[in-house]
């Protein structure tokens, strides 16, 4: 008995493996580097002036891509406008250009202050000082009807990325607490205050529409390397503190999400899809570089993103695999994750029916050895891309950078916070070093910079990942534990 098991054991696997060379041949045949070369050329281009939300640069990507899906063989969804756009109604937010803070007898320099929330603002209040505003310390203090005054990032974590991502945290905490505003003093690293003004400086912002365009909540950057500000709230007798912004504006600014599908050819797994997706804006046209340079292409960050998912489309239609497959490119993902935002909350098709979101994002790379995928054991699928990658010569690892909490930064959340598996998968990088910030949002992100010969590799990996997802008979599931495993038991107690 024991012998015939193992018998049927190496025949299963016989099996197996045969599929999975049967599938590399199929990527093999139709993942060419030309064509990923052509299409990151294109996007990358500077004709496209760096795919900024609200430009036409980006209604040319848009086109593109739609163009593309059609000429390829992917349906358009129902629900969708012009075949392949599901419109997302965004709208510029036009800041005050006048705001205040007084603290005591004395107001902060203007040079020294940044309005990042609020709009309408004239009040005196008393506040409460928290800390790094933490959890714990929100828990420890009753801030209701007053204003939260906490230091920005962590003390043993100061990088401007943190900091930004954990300025939001904060501010839900304090809403939740029903302050009236926060107030965070930014008293390490002067360059990151150099950082912050570049880019939310511009007196305008992406967002969507409110009815209540004043916000009395409001948030304020304090710049206080020397720490004046801090000895100074940060005493038994507290001084007041006095706020002041003015009106903004909001103008609408409509921007779409591509979306397309391609049905299944199982009879009972094509009800389930597996998403692919990437976003495809980027930041457009800034200050010049020490080159003269002044457009932000995003070639890595993230054409390589969206033309893996045309890959991926490219392939599937001609082969169809046994789960259906919807194809999304995500607008404003820079803005704030908008483009998926909005479409987890509006879904063309029903979100229980999606059992994956394989999202591609990527700041860069530094091993042309590796994929790397962010939550790859979080999932799992997580076999599948390890296989896939072996397949082409290239290992997959799981997140390297753990601190930098890069699952929560792309597209792949949004999914994720509904129940939905979604890991990223990115280009080879073992750290945020040098060699990635060399590249990551910045204008030498050119597609002439890039390793051809990797990307081959790196796209048949993509494509072979989805094609043995999407052909198991197993459906893929968050790793128990997981911290969004519940919510994947809730979207899916019905099936």
């Amino acid at each position: 008995m024991t012998k015939k098991l193992w018998i049927i054991a190496a025949l299963m696997l016989t099996s197996l493996w045969t599929v999975a060379q049967d599938e590399a041949e199929l990527v093999k045949y139709t993942i060419k580097k030309n064509t990923i070369k052509g299409h990151i050329y294109f996007l990358a281009s500077d004709e496209l002036a760096g795919r900024e939300t609200g430009t036409p640069g980006i209604d040319v990507a848009a086109k593109y891509i739609s163009t593309t899906f059609q000429r390829y063989g992917v349906a358009p969804v129902e629900g969708a406008t012009e075949g392949y756009f599901q419109e997302v109604p965004l709208v510029k937010n036009v800041a005050p250009n006048a705001y205040a803070l007084k603290i005591g007898e004395d107001v902060v320099k203007a040079e020294n202050l940044l309005r990042v929330e609020g709009s309408g603002v004239d009040l005196e209040s008393d506040y409460i000082f928290l800390n790094y505003g933490s959890e714990e310390d929100f828990n420890k203090k009753n801030i209701e009807g007053k204003i939260a005054v906490v230091i920005a990032g962590q003390k043993d974590n100061q990088d401007y990325r943190f900091i930004y991502q954990a300025s939001g945290k904060k501010s839900s905490l304090a809403k939740e607490a029903g302050a009236i505003g926060i107030i965070e003093l930014h008293t390490e690293n002067p360059d990151n205050w150099k950082t912050f003004k570049s880019f939310m400086g511009r007196g305008s912002s992406i967002g969507f529409a409110s009815e209540d365009k004043q916000s009395v909540f409001f948030k304020l950057w304090v710049k206080d390397d020397q720490k004046q500000w801090l000895d100074k709230i940060n005493t038994k007798r507290q001084p007041g503190l006095a706020v002041t912004i003015g009106q903004a504006m909001q103008l609408p600014m409509p921007s779409k999400n591509v979306v397309g599908m391609v049905e299944g050819t199982d009879p009972e797994l094509k009800d389930e899809f597996i998403i692919y997706s990437a976003h495809y804006d980027h930041l457009g046209i800034g200050k010049p570089n020490a080159e003269g340079d002044s457009i932000y292409n995003g070639a890595r960050d993230n054409a390589v993103g969206v033309v893996t998912v045309m890959s991926a489309a490219e392939s599937i239609a001609k082969n169809p695999t046994k789960r259906s497959a919807l194809f999304i490119l995500f607008t404003a993902e820079e803005k704030g994750l908008l483009g998926s935002s909005y479409y987890v909350e509006n879904p063309l098709l029903p979100l229980d029916q999606m059992v994956y979101c394989f999202n591609s994002d990527n700041g860069g790379y530094n091993d042309t050895s590796l994929t790397t995928i962010i939550g790859l054991e979080r999932t799992t699928a997580g076999k599948h891309i390890k296989e896939a990658s072996k397949e082409f010569g290239l290992k997959a690892i799981d997140d390297p950078a753990g601190e930098q909490g890069l699952f929560d930064r792309s597209d792949n959340v949004n999914f994720a916070k509904k129940g939905i598996p979604a890991p990223t998968f990115s280009l080879g990088f073992t750290a945020f070093d040098a060699e990635i910030g060399k590249y990551y949002h910045q204008q030498a992100d050119n597609p002439e910079s890039i390793d051809y010969d990797y990307m081959e590799q790196f796209f048949r990996a993509f494509v072979l990942s989805a094609r043995l997802i999407a052909n198991d008979d197993e459906t893929p599931f968050w790793t128990e534990g997981d911290k969004y495993y519940e919510a994947g038991e809730s979207l899916y107690s019905d099936k």
